[in-house]
């Protein structure tokens, strides 16, 4: 976490530098900021998660990978072991992992913006690091729960960003005539 904060000047700089080489090849200034923002935040908020929860354990390597796949059981046991501090910490890192990729990558890419693209996206994201973690044998338990709970975070970060999914060059409301169910044929068309 010191190494994540402390890169965060790199990281100012990186959408800095993004959004004026962006401005000076014609791109509007609005929108070479968001976009070198988003491409930025979505880089800095994942990969140091990701990092995180791909760190081998004590036995890596020595203990084959163990798999949970029934949901609620591994936060149940959490839950019983850890206490109550224990399991909020491992629901809300688990809903961070993912969280900045969901909140920032409708607003890049036109194609994610909507909610279940950004939930197919994150189940995808997070199957993968859960499959790594097993195959691996990083001395971890792969879990149907983390799965679940790194979706969730992607899901709700992107429903705080909707509101500028609208604003993104790419998205464009439908035409008036399309928006009220008017059927009526273009020139040209039968």
């Amino acid at each position: 976490m010191l190494v994540t904060v402390a890169v965060l000047p790199l990281a100012a700089l990186a959408v800095w530098a993004l959004a004026r080489r962006r401005s000076v090849t014609g791109t509007p200034s609005a929108w070479a900021w968001r976009m070198s923002l988003a491409e930025v935040g979505m880089v800095y908020g994942t990969v140091p998660w990701v990092w995180m929860i791909m760190l081998p354990g004590a036995q890596a390597g020595a203990v084959p990978g163990r798999m949970s796949l029934v949901p609620l059981r591994d936060l149940f046991t959490i839950a019983a072991d850890g206490g109550p501090l224990t399991l909020t910490g491992q629901v809300v890192g688990n809903l961070l992992v993912f969280a900045a990729l969901g909140f920032f990558a409708p607003q890049r890419f036109a194609a994610l913006a909507s909610v279940p693209r950004i939930l197919a996206l994150a189940a995808g994201c997070s199957v993968l690091v859960e499959a790594a973690q097993y195959l691996l044998r990083l001395d971890r338990v792969s879990s149907v729960d983390d799965v679940l709970l790194n979706t969730a975070g992607a899901v709700l970060a992107a429903m705080a960003s909707r509101h500028w999914w609208r604003a993104t060059p790419g998205i464009r409301p439908l035409p008036e005539r399309i928006r009220r169910g008017s059927r009526t044929p273009t020139p040209g068309t039968s």
